[in-house]
């Protein structure tokens, strides 16, 4: 099947994925986070989550706890531990990197994290190996998130103490 990329903000999912109303709701977040917007004159998208990068420790916070939601939402409507352990390292990789300032920021422009785990989630269900709700995973997903969290809070507040040393 031949898909946009993340240079469109065309739907991510397919239209019978789109059909079920979680589904819809990842694959329209997906987009605002990621490719809703495009810089003019270029076929460069972003989203949201560049724009929240762009103020220094909360907005990557912040980006941070919505990646989160979408990979627990992603685990709630069937992706399999597997699945959800690559989506988790495309939020981790693209916080830990965002968090760096302006390499960060231009990471989070082309990396889209969440816009890969939407894709991922869509080749998964293509195989047709949807197995319904994985809570344990869930639940390891927000545990992961919440050390990953604790990680960026401890280095900007490594950060804010050898600036002020």
């Amino acid at each position: 099947m031949n898909q946009p990329g993340p240079n469109s903000n065309a739907p991510i999912l397919t239209e019978s994925q789109r059909a079920v109303p979680q589904l819809k709701w990842i694959d329209g977040f997906s987009r605002l986070l990621d490719t809703k917007f495009r810089i003019p004159g270029t076929d460069i998208r972003f989203g949201a989550d560049f724009l929240l990068g762009l103020v220094p420790g909360a907005g990557d916070m912040v980006s941070l706890a919505m990646s989160g939601v979408l990979v627990a939402t992603m685990a709630k409507n069937g992706a399999s531990g597997m699945l959800a352990a690559k989506m988790l390292f495309n939020v981790a990789l693209d916080a830990l990197v965002g968090s760096i300032p302006i390499l960060g920021n231009i990471f989070d422009l082309f990396y889209k994290a969440n816009y890969r785990n939407a894709v991922l989630m869509r080749e998964y269900y293509d195989e047709g190996e949807h197995q319904g709700s994985v809570w344990p995973v869930v639940i390891g997903v927000l545990i992961g998130l919440v050390i990953i969290f604790g990680l960026l809070i401890w280095a900007l507040a490594a950060m804010v103490g050898w600036v002020l040393s």
